[in-house]
This record gives structure tokens, sequence and C-alpha cells, in this order.
């Protein structure tokens, strides 16, 4: 099992994470830009505060007033929209339903980009916990020795990412979160600072981004 799942799996357990019928809705997307007061608002709750990173459920409401703006990958299809305010929304399978104004952007990821971008809450939940002394994730000493079908997936994802970062705004830190995650299944941590570094370089300002910024070079040689 890789380092990631074993990682999740203590998660689960640590944070007692509750099964509940809110939690049977799928999650079918995740937000990776946020600026402005973007709130959003699921079937039987109160409205919310969108935060960075945070995972979508289908069904789940979205108000951008004048001003914000709030891009959202979809895991499946890896549909990616950037909507502008005044406008609102509402999550779908695969897509947002308009319900005022049309998203300004729209683009598409690679199916193996967007199914790993599905990590990113976890991986910044492991820096914080990892950080603090909640979880004890393996590393240190000696990368790890990958096999060539190991390596040949980190080399292909490596291509990925320059083609992604070749085509992403500045603001965009898609393709590094990709990059990252793969990096992260072989706890390849010395390789992961450049790219946290480029995070950092890209949004300064974002805690979450701080956060894997001093989880990897804690673990880094």
């Amino acid at each position: 099992m890789r380092a990631l799942a074993r990682v999740l799996a203590v998660l689960s357990v640590g944070l007692g994470f509750a099964v509940s019928t809110q939690a049977q809705t799928p999650d079918v997307g995740l937000v990776n830009l946020l600026q402005g007061d973007v709130s959003y608002q699921s079937d039987g709750t109160p409205a919310a505060k969108v935060q960075t990173f945070m995972k979508v459920r289908q069904g789940d409401r979205f108000t951008v007033p004048a001003g914000a703006q709030i891009r959202v990958v979809y895991f499946q299809g890896g549909r990616q929209e950037t909507w502008r305010g005044p406008s609102a929304f509402r999550a779908g399978g695969q897509q947002s339903e308009a319900s005022s104004g049309q998203p300004l952007l729209v683009s598409s990821l690679p199916s193996a980009v967007s199914q790993k971008i599905a990590q990113v809450p976890e991986l910044i939940q492991i820096a914080k916990l990892g950080r603090s002394g909640g979880v004890n994730v393996r590393g240190g000493g000696q990368p790890p020795r990958l096999t060539a079908a190991q390596q040949a997936e980190v080399n292909a994802a490596k291509g990925t990412y320059k083609t992604m970062r070749g085509q992403a705004p500045a603001d965009d830190i898609t393709p590094e979160l990709y990059l990252y995650s793969v990096l992260q299944d072989y706890l390849l941590y010395d390789e992961m600072k450049p790219v946290v570094d480029e995070m950092a370089k890209r949004q300064p300002a974002s805690t979450d981004v701080q956060e894997l910024v001093a989880w990897v070079k804690s673990k880094a040689q």
C-alpha cells in the first residue's frame, strides 16, 4: 500500500470522521482558487463562506458577489470553471449549472490530474497534523528506491506538469498540486522542495501553501 493510503487511514481514525446522511452526498470537485467572500449552501444547512481547497458536493449552491472570483475543478471529466461575480451556480456531477451569469473561463484537465487533485485537502491535513505531531509519517534518511514502473509514473507526472505549467495562469498552482501529490505518494520530499517553493512564489499569501512548504522542509534533508 502506498504511503499516502496509509496516512489517510490514520487520519480517518484520528479525526474521527462520522458517517452521516450529508456525507453520503458525493464529493464532485474542489475549490482551487478563491478571491473575495464567496458563500455556499448545501441542502438543509445555512450558508457559509467558501474556503480554498474545500471539496464541493453535488448540489452545493454558490453565490459569487461582485468583485469576487472562484475556480472549481470537477474530479470526473476534469472540467475546470472560473466564475466571477456577480454570479451564482449549483454544482452538478461533472459541471456547474448556472443560476445567474456564466463561467468566465472553462478548461479541461487530464483525468489523471483531476483524480490527484482530489487528494489535496487530505495532503494539507497531513502537513498540519504532521507538523503538530498528530501523524507520524516515515521520512528522512535516504529517499526510497522506486521500481521501474514507479519511476516511470513520476517521470510522466513531471512531463504533465511542464505542459500544464505552460498553459496555466500565473497564480494557478494546480500544476504544482498535481505534481506534489504524485511525489507525496512515494515520499520524495527532496524533489517536493522546489515544487512547494514554486507554490509559495505564485500564492505567497496562502496559509495552506505555507503549511505545505513547512511540512516538506521539515521532512527533506
